[in-house]
This record gives structure tokens, C-alpha cells and sequence, in this order.
């Protein structure tokens, strides 16, 4: 999933600098020179006679329009009009006229009395544009334009370019190009998403599944939004207009859904009911475009009103609730709202742009900067949707790790209860049978010869042996801390030194001890002795040549902290997890019951206890105790 991803983004930037650069290209062909075809002239209506009435006309009836300017505004009684346009006298070889903008649904180019060019638009779609060459044995001729149209513009709106018909060819091929390739773009991720999130939990795929929707809907609109589309596959322009209208119907519903999925998540009730009544908006304004269609285009005014007045209103109001809402969430904390909220921003800020080129230029100007808005907008959804699927499967494994640690402190739990069960029952039923044994065998020792003396003492040697693991059970049963008083750690461990430096020297090795005597903690004193002695004697088992002990002592956030670190033979991390469980010992002869012991008398003292092992480096304990203050 993961390298699926990375490939769609680098998939992803590569086209967007490739459309940046063939946008710029094309951008930079527009100059050429405008000085060739300095004027042109509009006439509305169509004379008698066709092209004769028209090349026969009076002055009168022409109005004469700057090269560069846009045509006059239509008369509404009005629904064709010609254009004409004198060549220069000496045209080099190779050159062509290209007119970017022109309104108009049937379109037909007349070089003299000769036609070079026919286009016809059998759907309401009246953006057209016209590239064709014209030769050295034109100079001088006339050009004229007849335009037809059921629509409300008619004319031209752009520069009529006259140049090498090359380059033209490349202005008119790459105009459009960086729209089809974002187009193609978006629906190249809208199904690999899918692809790559088959295995993804239900809450999961349903997002993904929602970015998939929103990639082929913009992928749809960027592709039906060209007019290249249209001039060069004329036959399926009725199909482009229906596809982009039922893109842009799902594509705001869709968006709806997934800002709910992503922020709300059903919490409001205002976004899911305007949710809903995008969808049944769409639904209808869908049906009413196939009725329209199977019409042929009879209710083209009343659909253009919904489609486009209606829908503008809704989808301003779409807008003004998502910002709404996420300025809501910002000032929560939510990053992914912030994320967001700023590429939406860029967005309005990219759309704002283009309306203020568009009513600066006569209304004439074609929609650019919203496009990047747009990808700017949608990399935003992307990288919030997956930085969701980053903090969900980061939840995930910590819950994962935390449900781990709480049954194996479950299981830990119920073996220290069953543990401690027995321990109680074993002392009550096991330990005066065994002392009244022991009394027996020494008034019988007593009375004895030498050899059966002998056997006596071992057999009592074990009853004492048996005594001592069953005083270890009732210990771990039920640590004793009923006499608790405030301890010095330093006198503590300096009591105990007696024992433990002995036993040190007699393996080889030695003890060193650095404690402050300002620390002081509660609880029971032999007690604690035991904890240290049992923790102590381990490492001391664990010497390996040149042993070496180092125990310190010091307070930190009303905390005394007790560090025992050795240099021995270390432990192995699945070792080391299944420390103080019952019958669990690293030593061969060994019980595991000592360590249970220190571990619930720590457990009793409020305390906690720690490991940290290398093996053959050494391991270290830490033991945390509550500490006090003593005056």
C-alpha cells in the first residue's frame, strides 16, 4: 500500500511539472505578431444570396473592430453573423490564421469564394477555435466567417494570429494539453486507489473509496472542460457535455461526504442534511439533463438555469459551510483541518484570480488558475486522508502493544492469585504436620546409635529445608508489612553490607556503594533487606571473572530510585519479559520464588522495579520507592 502510494505521488508531480511547462510553452507562442491583420469587420445577420449578399454589401452594414478587441454584443433577435478580415498583400509560404475564441455553434471559413474550414455543433456548446493555412497565392484576399448559433453569444472574443502555421499548430496543440494530461492524471489515481486499498478496513476503504470518486469526477471535468476536445472530436461533444455535468453533480455531493467522513463523522447534523440534499440535487438535475438530451436540447434554457444559476448558488453555500466548519476545527487543534482549510483557501484565492481577469477582460478571459487550485486542493485531501491512515494504524499498534501488556498482566494476575491460594492452603495444612514430624524425629534421634543419628539430622535438614520454601509461600501470599516506619536507604544497605560483601569476596568479586544519607522511604525493614539481599545474591551468581557490583541511590521528583548494576553473564530478552513469574527462574536449581517474593513486596511498598540487560555485558535493577521527607 505504502509503495503504491509513493508511486501515485511521484507519478502525480512528474505530470504536474510536465503541464506546467507545456503550459508555459504554450503561453510564451502566444506572441506573435498582431500588426499583420491590424483590423476586421462584423455584420449581423445573413444577407440574401449567402456569400455573394455578403461580399456584395455595403460598408454600411459592417462594424469595424480592432485586432485584439472583442465583438460587439450580440443583438438578442439575432442568431448569425459573418466576419471579415483582409489578408496582407505578400504572405510568406507556410503561414495559417489561428483564431483561439469564437462563439459560436456552426462555424464556416471562406478564404475568397472558396471554403476551407466547416464546423458544426449539434449540441449547446458555442466555444469554438480555428486553425487553417493559407498560402502566398492569398495575399490580398478577403476571409470571411459565417457563424450560427441558438445560444446567447455570438462573435469573436480573442486575437485573430497570423503566423508560421507551425508554430500556430503548436499554440493551437498545447493550449488545451495541460488539461487533458491533469485529466488524465486524476483518472490514473482514481483507479489505483481502489486497487491499493482493497485489504484496508471498512472505515478505511470507504474514505479511499471517496478520494477514488473525486479523482474520476476531476478527471472527467478537466478532460470535457477543453475545447480541443470538442474541435477535434466533434462527433462525441454531446457525450463530453453530459459527462461533465454528471461529474460536477457527483463530484460536490462527494466531497460533501468525505469532508463528513474526515471532520465530522455524522457529529452535525447541518453537513449531513446538506449532504443529502446535494445528493437528491444531483439525482434530479442528472434526470432532468437525460430528458433534455433525449429531447434534443428542447429544454436547454430552463436546464441551463438549473445547471448552472442554481448550481452556483449551491455550491457557494457548499463552500462557505466546508470553510465554516474547518475554521471551527482549526481552532480546535485539528491539524488535518488546517491542512485543508489552507489549500481550500489557495483555491478560492486561485478562483478569485480568474474572476478578476475574467470581468477585466470583457468576460472574454478563459478560466486558468483554478486548475491549480484544484490539485492544489486535491493533493490536500490526499495527504489529510493519509495522514488519517497514519494515526489510525498508529492507534492501531498501540492498541495492539497495550491489549499485549494487559493479558499478559492478566495472565500474570491469575497465576499470582492461584500462586497465592495455594501458598495459604499449603501453610495451613502442610506446615504443622511437618513441624510435628520434625518434633518426632529428634526425641527418636535422641534415642538412637550414631548412623541412624545421621540419617535423622538429613531428614530433618529437609523438613527444615521444606519449612523454609513454605515460609516462602506465605511470604509471597501475603508480604507482612504491617510495621512500616521511615527508613534511611543509606543505613539500610550499610547493614546489610556484612552479608553481601562477604559472599561477593568468597566469588571473586566486590561491592561498591554510593548512597547519600538524605533519602529516606517508608516501609518495612526486614522486608526490604530481603528485596535487596535477593536482588544482590543474583547478581553475585551471575559474576563472571573480575566481578564487580556498583549500587547508588539518589531522589528525583519525590521518587528515591535504588540502582543495582553487575557486570555477569547478562540476560536474554525473552528472558528478561518473564522475570518475577511464578516458577520461572535463569538459574538451573532454581525455584523462581524469590523474585515473585521481591516483587510483591516491592508491589506492597507502593514501589516499582525494573530491568536492563545485555547479555555477557551485565544487568542492571532499578527499584523506585515514594519517597518522604523526614525533619
Amino acid at each position: 500500500m505504502k509503495r503504491i502510494s509513493r508511486e501515485l505521488w511521484k507519478t502525480m508531480l512528474v505530470m504536474i511539472f510536465c503541464c506546467g511547462f507545456m503550459s508555459s510553452h504554450a503561453y510564451a507562442d502566444d506572441k506573435v505578431d498582431l500588426k499583420a491583420i491590424p483590423d476586421w469587420s462584423i455584420m449581423w445577420g445573413d444577407p440574401p444570396g449567402g456569400l455573394e449578399g455578403v461580399i456584395a454589401a455595403s460598408s454600411n452594414h459592417w462594424i469595424k473592430v480592432i485586432n485584439g478587441e472583442s465583438s460587439p454584443k450580440k443583438p438578442k433577435e439575432v442568431s448569425s453573423a459573418w466576419i471579415r478580415l483582409q489578408l496582407p498583400s505578400h504572405i510568406p509560404k507556410d503561414y495559417g490564421i489561428y483564431i483561439e475564441g469564437i462563439h459560436t455553434q456552426n462555424l464556416w471559413v471562406y478564404i475568397g469564394d472558396r471554403l476551407v474550414r466547416e464546423t458544426e455543433f449539434n449540441f449547446p456548446y458555442d466555444k469554438q477555435r480555428s486553425l487553417f493555412p493559407i498560402g502566398s497565392e492569398d495575399g490580398g484576399k478577403d476571409v470571411y466567417l459565417k457563424l450560427e448559433t441558438k445560444m446567447d453569444r455570438l462573435g469573436i472574443h480573442s486575437a485573430i494570429k497570423l503566423d508560421n502555421y507551425t508554430s500556430l499548430m503548436q499554440t493551437f496543440v498545447f493550449q488545451d494539453l495541460p488539461d487533458i494530461i491533469l485529466g488524465c492524471v486524476f483518472l490514473f489515481m482514481a483507479v489505483m486507489i481502489p486497487i491499493g486499498s482493497f485489504f484496508l478496513r471498512k472505515v478505511q476503504f470507504i474514505s479511499w473509496v471517496l478520494i477514488s470518486v473525486l479523482n474520476l469526477t476531476l478527471g472527467t471535468i478537466f478532460i470535457t472542460y477543453s475545447a480541443f476536445m470538442y474541435a477535434n472530436f466533434t462527433n462525441y461533444g454531446g457525450l463530453y457535455i453530459a459527462l461533465f455535468d454528471i461529474s460536477l453533480a457527483v463530484f460536490l455531493p462527494t466531497l460533501t461526504y468525505y469532508f463528513e467522513k474526515i471532520f465530522d463523522d455524522g457529529k452535525y447534523n447541518l453537513i449531513r442534511w446538506f449532504r443529502k440534499f446535494q445528493v437528491m440535487y444531483s439525482f434530479s438535475l442528472i434526470t432532468f439533463m437525460l430528458v433534455n438530451l433525449l429531447n434534443d436540447y428542447r429544454f436547454s434554457k430552463v436546464y441551463s438555469f438549473f445547471s448552472v444559476n442554481v448550481l452556483g448558488i449551491i455550491m457557494i453555500s457548499q463552500f462557505i459551510l466546508m470553510i465554516g466548519f474547518s475554521l471551527k476545527f482549526v481552532r480546535k487543534g485539528n491539524k488535518e483541518a488546517v491542512i485543508f482549510s489552507s489549500c481550500f483557501f489557495l483555491l478560492a484565492f486561485m478562483s478569485t484570480l480568474d474572476l478578476i481577469y475574467y470581468f477585466a477582460s470583457s468576460q472574454n478571459y478563459k478560466f486558468f488558475f483554478w486548475k491549480w487550485g484544484v490539485v492544489g486542493f486535491i493533493i490536500a485531501i490526499i495527504v489529510v486522508l493519509g495522514r488519517r491512515f497514519a494515526i489510525n494504524q498508529e492507534h492501531m499498534i498501540n492498541y495492539s502493544k497495550e491489549l499485549e501488556f494487559y493479558n499478559h498482566q492478566l495472565q500474570l494476575s491469575d497465576k499470582m492469585e492461584m500462586i497465592s491460594s495455594l501458598a495459604a492452603s499449603v501453610a495451613h495444612e502442610v506446615r504443622n504436620p511437618l513441624q510435628v514430624t520434625r518434633g518426632f524425629l529428634q526425641l527418636i534421634a535422641a534415642r538412637t546409635d550414631d548412623k541412624n543419628k545421621e540419617y535423622m539430622g538429613i531428614a530433618i535438614e529437609e523438613l527444615d529445608r521444606a519449612s523454609v520454601i513454605i515460609t516462602d509461600f506465605l511470604t509471597f501470599a501475603k508480604p507482612q508489612l504491617d510495621d512500616l516506619v521511615d527508613l534511611n536507604v543509606s543505613k539500610e544497605i550499610n547493614q546489610i553490607e556484612g552479608i553481601i560483601v562477604p559472599l561477593a569476596t568468597l566469588h571473586g568479586g566486590r561491592i561498591t556503594v554510593s548512597v547519600p544519607n538524605d533519602l529516606y522511604l517508608r516501609g518495612n525493614a526486614s522486608k526490604l533487606k530481603q528485596v535487596l539481599i535477593n536482588i544482590i545474591k543474583n547478581s553475585i551468581e551471575a559474576f563472571q571473572v573480575d566481578g564487580q557490583i556498583h549500587i547508588w541511590a539518589y531522589a528525583k521528583q519525590e521518587k528515591v530510585y535504588i540502582h543495582i548494576k553487575d557486570n555477569g553473564e547478562g540476560i536474554e530478552p525473552a528472558q528478561l519479559i518473564k522475570l518475577g513469574e511464578p516458577y520461572y527462574s535463569t538459574k538451573t536449581k532454581g525455584t523462581g520464588l524469590g523474585l515473585m517474593i521481591t516483587f510483591r513486596i516491592i508491589e506492597a511498598m507502593q514501589g516499582h522495579i525494573e530491568f536492563q540487560s545485555q547479555r555477557y555485558i551485565g544487568t542492571e535493577v532499578i527499584l523506585c520507592f515514594p519517597s518522604i521527607a523526614v525533619k
